[in-house]
């Protein structure tokens, strides 16, 4: 009787929000918070009545579109962040609660496919679920700690909801799918890797108290967890620094050049530094054995020459910047070193700079918010500078509608590492950056701000300093020429980026409408340009920018994306396939319509993301190309012409008229504002 009286409650609850989700549907825009809070009142009760989440996973996508998130950040799925999801629950407003959780069922019946959302694909919302639950794993195993029972019903409810999304997601896929996550996101070698560390920090809690329940799977959880917390012998188990460093002094000559090469195995393994090879290396100069540096960062024939030519400043690098909370700067000066780029002229002399740089205070303040204050401003960037250098694909833009920057900052770190760096020391020292665009001056001290309100945090170092003022910069750029009725990317791109980029640009929209301008012109000119069958066999020499549609899971247009063209070349099958930087922090993308985005298994290198030639040319917009070049030898085929252009009017350009080609040739022509 009492589990019958339960479910009434359940049923009881759900029939009364009926009333306020009609009056929340009808209501206009300012009306709406009156009916949200209603909503979110009854969905607490539910929440905390046994059955009352199974009625809010039905009833989450009417909610939703109802406009229980409008004007939240719940209503920009795409934008959340998983790692808030536990804070919110745990210490949240009642009404926040609410709204999280809702926001969790109403993914959950996208990624099922019980509804479709225009935010967010399936395969999306399945990993945003997927990354909750790993950071969430004690939660619906059903570990219990005093915390837990002191926090009573509300616990009860959020631990009640974890399983829910575990049994729904499936847990029996659950570490698999996060393992291979991972795994996937670490191929791309990013910056960024605080949010793959805390997964894998939950896993080894996990393997720890159940390992016995996870199966077949433990092996590569097993290989994420070793690389962190124990990536050698010496360190196994996790003893923690100070022991790891009373058996180093232990070590003989021998053994401490195994402990190096095992961990330089570890890191370029899997992109990740454990502390403990920070520690290391500071222990291996605190003691004299700066004979095991190149050793200890896994060094080529080139990393080797450059430590040589560059011993002192690489170990005053390592001084100021590495430590086991800035452990991953070692990665990036392994590779920094295997560029060899410090044999290039002004790279030793910028980074003694960047030694003798104190940031300015609002600076200062900036880098230690969202550097968690582990290390001083000065040394937080040095290290952010490094990583720049040695991994500039890894450089992503986070949550932050700000594709345009980080794309910047990752071609200069390729292309201009110089150039990058005297922009950093100008922003770190005084805030702002002089850029100049056709010859006029622009301070970006200045200027208003652009999309990005306030600095990123979620970035790297070099982004936090740099992003805010070349947003301003890109907005102010585009300004300067909105009256000129064309695309403004035509004139800012080679402005904003560099000498490299083609002063000859070509878009596949006429801007004014909207409208298509010239498709399969568009397409054909693109191939005479970027693909060797037809341009002569001409590779490409410098990183160019470009502009891509983007799509969703369906095929259904998203927006404008800034995209770098790295290379053009076959793959290991023989396909022609376009390798690209994308400034998300994800390049694993489904475009839709069999236009899913590869990061590995296809040539890429580290931070490439690639696509066959002909899909990547169906989702593109706008290219550069060097006007000052011999005629193209011939042009495609008109079938392949046109089964690109059928792909594009069945994805990003369903719905636009079309106009002729002569918008086409005349961007072609323009190279200079009139």
């Amino acid at each position: 009787m009492a589990d019958t009286d339960q479910v009434a409650e359940a049923d009881r609850l759900a029939a009364t929000l009926e009333g306020p989700l009609e009056h929340l549907r009808q209501a206009r825009p300012f009306a709406k918070p009156r009916f949200q809070a209603q909503v979110l009142d009854v969905v607490g009760r539910l929440l905390r009545a046994p059955g009352g989440i199974e009625k809010l996973h039905l009833l989450a996508p009417r909610m939703d579109a109802a406009g229980l998130f409008a004007g939240s950040d719940w209503d920009a799925p795409a934008n959340l962040l998983p790692g808030l999801v536990s804070g919110t629950l745990e210490h949240g407003a009642p009404a926040s609660v609410s709204a999280e959780a809702v926001s969790l069922l109403r993914l959950l019946a996208v990624a099922r496919g019980e509804t479709e959302h225009p935010g967010i694909h399936a395969a999306a919302a399945r990993r945003f679920l997927t990354q909750v639950l790993a950071l969430n794993m004690r939660r619906f195993f059903g570990a219990t700690d005093e915390a837990a029972r002191a926090a009573g019903t509300q616990q009860t409810a959020t631990d009640a909801l974890f399983r829910y999304l575990a049994d729904h997601v499936g847990f029996q896929d659950v570490l698999g799918e996060l393992v291979d996550e991972i795994w996937r996101i670490l191929r791309q070698r990013p910056i960024q890797v605080a949010p793959a560390k805390d997964m894998i920090a939950q896993i080894a809690i996990t393997l720890s108290e159940r390992g016995g329940e996870v199966g077949d799977r433990r092996l590569g959880a097993d290989r994420l967890v070793s690389a962190l917390f124990g990536p050698t012998a010496a360190c196994m188990g996790d003893p923690g620094l100070e022991r790891y460093r009373e058996r180093l002094a232990m070590m003989d000559e021998t053994d401490l050049r195994h402990e190096a090469q095992g961990l330089a195995r570890a890191m370029h393994d899997t992109g990740l530094v454990s502390d403990y090879h920070a520690a290391f290396l500071l222990w291996v100069l605190d003691t004299e054995h700066d004979g095991m540096i190149a050793d200890t960062l896994g060094l080529g024939s080139t990393g080797r020459d450059c430590l040589q030519q560059h011993r002192g400043l690489v170990i005053e690098l390592i001084q100021r910047a590495v430590r086991p909370e800035t452990a991953q700067a070692l990665y990036g000066l392994s590779l920094l070193l295997d560029r060899g780029i410090l044999h290039h002229g002004p790279i030793a002399p910028a980074f003694r700079r960047q030694l003798e740089l104190a940031p300015c205070p609002a600076v200062a303040e900036r880098l230690s918010v969202a550097g968690l204050h582990v290390a001083q401003p000065a040394d937080l960037l040095l290290a952010g500078c490094i990583q720049v250098l040695g991994q500039p694909l890894g450089v992503g833009q986070g949550a932050n509608p700000t594709c345009q920057s980080a794309r910047a900052i990752a071609m200069w770190g390729q292309n201009d590492p110089d150039y990058l760096l005297h922009l950093v020391a100008q922003a770190a020292r005084m805030d702002t950056v002089l850029m100049h665009f056709e010859g006029r001056a622009i301070n970006s001290g200045a200027l208003p701000e652009g999309l990005a309100i306030g600095a990123p945090l979620d970035a790297d170092p070099v982004s936090v300093v740099l992003v805010p003022h070349l947003d301003r910069i890109y907005a102010e750029m585009g300004r300067l020429c909105a009256d000129r009725n064309d695309d403004p990317h035509i004139w800012i791109n080679p402005e904003f980026h560099g000498w490299w980029v083609g002063r000859v640009c070509a878009v596949a929209v006429d801007v004014p409408t909207g409208a298509l301008a010239g498709a399969e012109d568009f397409i054909a000119r693109f191939h005479m340009a970027y693909h060797p069958d037809y341009n002569g066999g001409e590779p490409v020499i410098h990183p160019q920018p470009a502009g891509v549609a983007a799509t969703d899971a369906a095929g259904r247009f998203v927006g404008w994306h800034a995209i770098t063209i790295l290379r053009v070349a076959p793959d290991r099958e023989g396909e022609m396939r376009v390798y690209f930087y994308n400034p998300n922090n994800d390049s694993g993308q489904d475009w839709g319509k069999g236009a899913v985005v590869s990061t590995h298994g296809a040539g890429e290198r580290f931070g490439e993301a690639s696509l066959p030639f002909e899909t990547f040319a169906s989702r593109l917009y706008l290219f550069h190309e060097d006007g000052m070049r011999p005629a193209p030898a011939c042009r495609p085929s008109q079938d392949i012409l046109a089964c690109v252009t059928q792909e594009a009017r069945k994805t990003w350009a369903a719905g636009r008229q079309e106009i002729s080609g002569e918008a086409i040739s005349r961007l072609a022509a323009t190279e200079q504002p009139a």
